[in-house]
Parts: structure tokens; sequence; C-alpha cells
């Protein structure tokens, strides 16, 4: 796929993401926002998966580590045909399947996630039952840096570099902000990449908004062998959207009927430019 077609998917998806928060009244956009680009390339390009079968035996799996930023996965799987874009509005609501944090019942969701640093242990164990069943699917897994603050990452980390999870690809969402503030001055993480390394993964360092480098940094980790890969990701929180870029205040709020106007002007500005860029 192009990168124009996967920046008006990725535009999508955003479009998506405030629509879903806007309509529950609550949810976490800001760090949806900055993940759109990766969430957007791995269900369009990078992983095996089949909507018409979110079962298959050797499917790639994806663990939503970061699970409060479930608008961002669910945006995802419904642009990609898992399930209708509209069920989106149902976000959080009494009787929908589209809760806060991701569950496994819903289509194209491998694993039920929300209590930080819990996600990647489950990518791991994954990683470890490919490799002892002799199955050749990957495995990925999206953390936030503010979860890096959590010990059992850095258990999980550890396990894997040990042994030897060239299965596994660990992608940190380094939007810099977590729900108190900077993540530098709640309990800094950094540097995100020597950790990593310390615990035997390849590492790879990328702009998360531009998809020509994300590919590349795809490559490299499912070519990188006898050593799982972490994937760090520079993004924008609330990459996107005017007034929440680059803001903590979105890291868990929902915009009112004012502020999504304003938003869905702002994507829909994004999108007339990408269709003017596509008719060139």
């Amino acid at each position: 796929m192009n990168n124009l077609e996967l920046q008006k998917h990725a535009n999508d998806v955003r479009k998506g993401i405030v629509t879903a928060v806007h309509s529950a009244k609550a949810g976490h956009p800001g760090g949806s926002l900055s993940a759109a680009d990766v969430f957007t390339f791995l269900y369009f390009e990078e992983m095996n998966i089949d909507p018409a079968d979110p079962h298959k035996a050797d499917r790639d799996r994806f663990v939503l580590s970061k699970g409060h930023t479930a608008p961002g996965l669910y945006s995802a799987l419904a642009n990609r045909g898992f399930f209708p874009v509209e069920d989106l509005t149902t976000l959080r609501k009494l009787g929908s399947y589209l809760q806060g944090h991701p569950c496994i019942h819903i289509p194209g969701v491998d694993m039920s996630s929300g209590s930080l640093g819990q996600g990647i242990s489950a990518a791991v164990g994954m990683a470890l039952g490919a490799k002892m069943n002799d199955q050749d699917f990957r495995v990925y897994t999206l953390l936030g840096d503010g979860e890096l603050e959590e010990g059992q990452v850095w258990e999980a980390s550890m396990f894997a570099g040990f042994r030897k999870l060239d299965n596994l690809c660990v992608i940190v969402d380094n939007n810099g902000l977590q729900i108190d503030g900077p993540v530098d001055q709640v309990c800094s993480p950094y540097p995100i990449d020597k950790k990593f390394e310390a615990f035997n993964f390849h590492v790879i360092n990328v702009d998360a908004h531009d998809f020509d480098a994300i590919r590349a940094a795809f490559k490299e980790a499912r070519e990188t062998k006898g050593m799982p890969t972490c994937i760090v990701l520079h993004s924008l929180k609330g990459k996107g959207v005017s007034f929440m870029e680059n803001s903590v205040d979105w890291h868990g709020k929902a915009p009112n009927d004012e502020e999504y106007a304003v938003a869905m002007a702002d994507l829909e500005k994004i999108g007339a430019e990408l269709e003017k860029a596509g008719e060139v």
C-alpha cells in the first residue's frame, strides 16, 4: 500500500477516535491519536490478518498493552473491516461490546488489556508459545512511555531477551506525556533505547508519523534474528487535532460538542489535502 493511501486510512482512524470518545463523553484521545499511524500501518500493511477470519490459526497477534487507548485500536479494526465503523459511536455505552479497554470477545482483539504492564507479558507468552509449537506467526505489542514505569514491563523484557524471541516486536509510543504530566518529570523512563538494549533487544528509533520510516523499521524487525525488537516511536500526542497536540490535558478527556466540531474540521482539512495530493 502506498503512503498516500496509508495517510488517508490514518486520517479516517483519527476521525473514528474523536467520534467515539465524543460520543462516549469519556475516553483517551491523546494517546490514541499519537498511535493512529502505527495502528494503521499494522492493520493495513504489516500484519498477517483477515477480517473475515479473525481467529485464523496462523494470524499475527497484536496486544494493546496501553489498553486505555482502545479508541485507536477499535477505530483501526473498524476501518479495516472487523466490525462496522458505525459501532464506534457505542463506545463505553451500556450493552455495547466496545468498552473502555480491549476485551478478547471483540473481533480482531487477541488479548484483554488495561492494567498497565500486563499486556507485554501476554505478548511474550504468545511469542514463546509460537516458538514451542513451531508456528511462524509474529506478535506485536504497543506500550505507552508512561507504562514503562511499571516493573512488570522489565520482567517481561528480561525474559523475552533471554529467550531470544525474535518473533516479538515491542512498540513504544513515546509521545512524552502521561496522565500526570511529562514522563521525564513524573518518573523518567529515559533512555528508553538503552534500557531495551540492556535487556538484549534490537532497538530502532523512528518518527512515528513517517510511513517510510515506519515501514523500514518493521522490515528491519522482521529480518532481525536471535533477539526481539523494540521500535521506539517518537510521536506527537493528540496528532492531527490542533488543540489536542502535545497537550497533557487531552490524555483522558472527551471533547464537548464545540471542540468536537473543531477537531473534525481539522481532520476534514487534512483529508481534503490528501485528496488533492492524490490528484496531482
